[in-house]
């Protein structure tokens, strides 16, 4: 499950996780530590190629510096390729009403907060990430199934069709 940061991915993940019946990991969880702390580069490309060594799952969040290594072990990639103002709409909706709480796709010790550094991160996705993921799906991912959903409906009927 890759896309915009407010795209929506774990949300969808976890709901395609009900209907599939797999088990869901949210990266977000897995990469950062109590009080926004960054898992060094290292260390993270090892955990997710453990992550990754179970024959089934659905995992959330792009994070393209290790999509290498999930592209090789997935057959089918989801892209919630929305518009920028909407993501941006739903990260401040986000931030409105779960401000100081742990979301439940987060790692324990990061509480939702106001970031502008992380508002001008996805105003730029498209600009600066794009390109990485593309490449990465063209070279890595060029058989798999990739089902691009562009719009929240869209997403919504993708669901109710797989149910």
């Amino acid at each position: 499950m890759i896309g915009s940061p407010g795209a929506g991915k774990s949300i969808f993940a976890a709901r395609l996780g009900k209907v599939l019946d797999l088990p869901v990991i949210h990266l977000d969880r897995e990469f950062w530590q109590p009080g926004w702390v960054e898992t060094p580069s290292d260390i993270w490309r090892q955990r997710v190629c453990k992550l990754v060594e179970p024959d089934s799952w659905i995992i959330d969040g792009t994070y393209d510096r290790t999509l290498d290594i999930r592209l090789q072990r997935a057959d089918t990639v989801f892209f919630l390729d929305y518009p920028r103002y909407l993501c941006l709409w739903r990260i401040i909706k986000r931030v409105i009403t779960s401000f100081g709480r742990v979301r439940f796709d987060m790692a324990a010790g990061c509480r939702e907060k106001l970031d502008m550094s992380f508002i001008r991160w996805t105003w730029n996705y498209r600009r600066d990430h794009y390109p990485r993921i593309h490449d990465c799906l063209r070279e890595k991912f060029s058989n798999g199934n990739l089902v691009v959903l562009k719009n929240p409906l869209r997403s919504r009927r993708f669901m109710d069709e797989l149910r």
